[in-house]
């Protein structure tokens, strides 16, 4: 059986799909000058290849089936497996439709095929509802599904084949990415572990399956065939809490320099899941990029949607060693907290530009279908359209802000974090005196100029 997997690539905006918001989606449509210069950077080096897809592909081929991959063009064959998202569900659906007038049947699978599969059932032959890999074993095996289908959690993860980027159809993508410092195009997306411990009630991450994580020795095992197809690979642990286990993390980064790996990795964690030593070993592995989340100044508001705050103190000697080891670090942030106002989303513009994170990605909180904080919010929603709830778009009435208060104040973030001297000279690592000095007058010539704009366009300034 000749099986297509469609990871549709999106027309408009930065799309992530695959794992990212658990599984629904982002997209950033620019709405300024440096949200448009942030786009294509983030187009540029963070395009990865969905690895649910892969793990789809390697199963089918196991079995002996021919698996071909698209992202744009409609292919040939008797099965399409189309990866869902919320945030273009209808441009794959629009796929789907002419997949099937072609006579093939086809099926969804993915976060958002799971959780609102009516946008998807008038499209499909199949939805997949739960992590894939059991139906599309029992689909290899050659039953047919039909409807919506379950599909148990594998218990065991390092009973799953490795995934197939072999059969990704840009060859000469794969080798030319893998080169390069941080790769164009995006690297190889891994997961250690699935799902996420935490109780943080705006993720979409923990919603469809309990924690489980793979065996030091089995991750190992895929990064050395990564290491055996690919000059120096470029990993991205996909992994909500990498270092959740700080032992097996420790026995992992062993494992690597004890197989002799040649591969630079990045992460995502909490930053009270780290410490100085941890970080050592990590960087000696190969690590290059930590992302974490901070979310928000207020202990308070973070309490409020069950998220652990970490200590300002903590959080502020984990990046001083990040930048001592050469790693980068990026922090997120959400705006649009119901305890949220104009003075303490400008607070946390301050902080995320004190606390020196070489990157910053800000967003609007957007209450996700089957998370806690949908049933809490539903009565405040006012977005009809799915593909609104991206990311970057307010869909609620919030109490203290309007809509457009919320976008102008995203864009106000981007702004003030990245156009101003000091983030390039952190960025480049300039640290003497004279010219710190110089780089501080100017941050405060900057700063000047964001508020007089501010004040332009909205009649008040972003400050507290």
């Amino acid at each position: 059986m000749r099986i297509v997997l469609a990871d549709l690539k999106a027309t408009e905006g930065v799309v992530g799909k695959d794992t990212v918001a658990g599984g629904y989606g982002s997209r950033l449509i620019p709405l300024s000058r440096t949200t448009k210069v942030y786009c294509f950077f983030k187009k540029t080096f963070h395009d990865h290849p969905s690895v649910q897809m892969a793990y789809i592909a390697a199963i089918c081929a196991r079995m002996g089936h021919e698996v071909v991959w698209t992202r744009y063009e409609l292919l040939e064959g008797e099965v399409a497996i189309i990866l869902s998202s919320l945030v273009d569900y209808r441009r794959e659906t629009a796929w789907a439709d002419v997949a099937r007038e072609r006579g093939m049947r086809v099926g969804f699978v993915g976060l958002a095929a799971s959780k609102l599969p009516e946008l998807f059932l008038g499209h499909a032959d199949f939805i997949i509802n739960g992590e894939p890999e059991a139906a599309i074993q029992r689909l290899a095996d050659g039953e047919r599904l039909s409807g919506l289908c379950q599909s148990e959690a594998i218990a065991d993860l390092d009973s799953l084949p490795f995934p197939r980027w072999d059969l990704l159809q840009n060859h000469k993508l794969l080798n030319r990415i893998s080169m390069v410092r941080r790769p164009f195009g995006g690297g190889f997306p891994l997961l250690s572990s699935r799902s996420c411990p935490e109780f943080c009630t705006y993720c979409p991450h923990r919603i469809w399956t309990s924690y489980r994580a793979r065996s030091v020795n089995n991750i190992a095992e895929e990064l050395e065939q990564l290491c055996d197809r690919y000059p120096r690979p470029y990993v991205v642990f996909r992994d909500p809490l990498f270092t959740q286990q700080r032992d097996r993390c420790l026995a992992l980064c062993d494992e690597i320099l004890a197989r002799g790996l040649n591969l630079r990795f990045e992460c995502e964690t909490r930053l009270d899941h780290l410490d100085e030593h941890l970080l050592d070993r990590m960087s000696a592995a190969g690590l290059r990029v930590i992302t974490f989340g901070v979310e928000a100044v207020s202990d308070e508001t973070l309490r409020k949607v069950a998220r652990r705050p970490t200590p300002e103190r903590h959080q502020r000697a984990i990046i001083e060693a990040c930048t001592l080891c050469g790693i980068l670090t990026t922090a997120y942030y959400v705006f649009g907290f119901l305890q949220d106002n104009w003075n303490s989303i400008a607070a946390t513009i301050d902080y995320s530009i004190a606390l020196g994170s070489t990157f910053a990605q800000f967003k609007i909180l957007t209450p996700y279908p089957g998370t806690p904080l949908w049933k809490q919010m539903k009565p405040l929603v006012n977005e009809p359209d799915w593909q609104k709830f991206d990311g970057y778009t307010p869909t609620f009435q919030h109490p203290n802000l309007s809509a457009e208060e919320l976008r102008f104040l995203l864009g106000a973030a981007y702004a003030r974090f990245y156009t101003r001297p000091s983030w390039l000279a952190n960025y480049l690592r300039i640290q003497r005196g004279p010219v710190r000095e110089w780089v501080h007058r100017m941050d405060t010539k900057a700063f000047e100029a964001h508020t007089r704009k501010e004040i332009e366009l909205m009649s008040r300034p972003v400050t507290c």
